[in-house]
């Protein structure tokens, strides 16, 4: 099997347990050891598209981390805590409530290129070590600030003591962050009480399938119901069409020579099927990932 399962993550799961369920889902199915991965890890407290990379699409998963994410999170207002969520404790407080006018005025200064720092409790590596485990055994986490882009920023609702937002972000952007740092444009603090991921990459939230969902088809014998091709994590790359000999050639990594008309990444196929993602360059056609199909 190779190909996508975008998950719709629940609440409280790990993206590594959201990986183990395919997993036993598969074996559950019949479909034996699989090889899986998943593109981009989220926090236990977010819920949302989590794609799953089955087979030779797991080769896509390093794509997925660099690709454009969205979100819809909630700013709660009123009080900051440690890890900038709502698991974490409260470390300061503001009577400032923020209407839906200052709310408005205030995103513009978040669009765009920006510069944020990352929030202490993360993943990030400080001399070695993870930031969030510095944080948690009580040390100061310093982390440098990181240039990232925000496409788009909009106002959802807001009531006084909240606002939910959608996003549509570049690599590298913590929302939490985000949220953190426009409370604290907005003259209060803040942390993000909801957080959910409606999409990465080509994935959205319409492709998203619940662990119930899967588990009722895999219990059926029928998850490849929710198998997406390996080609879906590939929608915005054009095609280049290949003969038997050049796929071959292709697959031993040999550079083809030729100069097609469009430069850049392509997905090199054989008929229907997928052989490599190659770079189309003056100098010729280059295997930047080969598939084993």
């Amino acid at each position: 099997m190779h190909g996508w399962i975008i998950l719709d993550k629940p609440l409280g799961l790990s993206s590594a347990q959201g990986v183990a369920a395919i997993k036993r889902l598969g074996r559950e199915t019949g479909w034996g050891k699989l090889k899986v991965g998943h593109g981009g890890t989220l926090d236990p407290l977010a819920t949302g598209v989590l794609p799953i990379a089955l087979g030779e699409a797991t080769k896509l998963t390093g794509r997925l981390l660099d690709a454009t994410k969205g979100y819809r999170f909630t700013v709660s207002f009123g009080a900051a805590t440690a890890t900038d969520d709502a698991e974490g404790e409260v470390v300061a407080t503001s009577d400032v409530r923020p209407g839906r006018a200052a709310i408005l005025a205030a995103l513009p200064a978040f669009t765009g290129a920006i510069v944020q720092i990352p929030p202490a409790y993360s993943a990030l590596k400080v001399d070695g070590a993870r930031a969030y485990a510095l944080a948690r055994a009580g040390e100061s986490v310093e982390l440098a600030a990181r240039a990232l882009t925000i496409y788009s920023l909009e106002l959802v609702d807001g009531d006084g003591d909240s606002a939910t937002l959608e996003a549509l972000v570049s690599k590298g952007t913590y929302i939490r962050s985000l949220a953190r740092d426009l409370a604290l444009a907005l003259g209060t603090v803040g942390h993000v009480s909801m957080l959910r991921r409606t999409k990465a990459g080509p994935f959205g939230e319409e492709r998203a399938i619940s662990l119930d969902k899967l588990a009722a088809l895999g219990h059926s014998r029928a998850l490849e119901q929710a198998l997406l091709p390996l080609t879906a994590g590939l929608d915005d790359i054009p095609v280049l069409a290949v003969e038997p000999a050049q796929a071959a050639m292709l697959r031993q990594g040999r550079l083809l020579d030729g100069r097609p008309d469009s430069h850049g990444l392509h997905l090199a196929t054989a008929g229907s099927v997928p052989v490599a993602l190659v770079d189309v360059s003056a100098d010729g056609v280059r295997v930047v990932r080969g598939f084993n199909l």
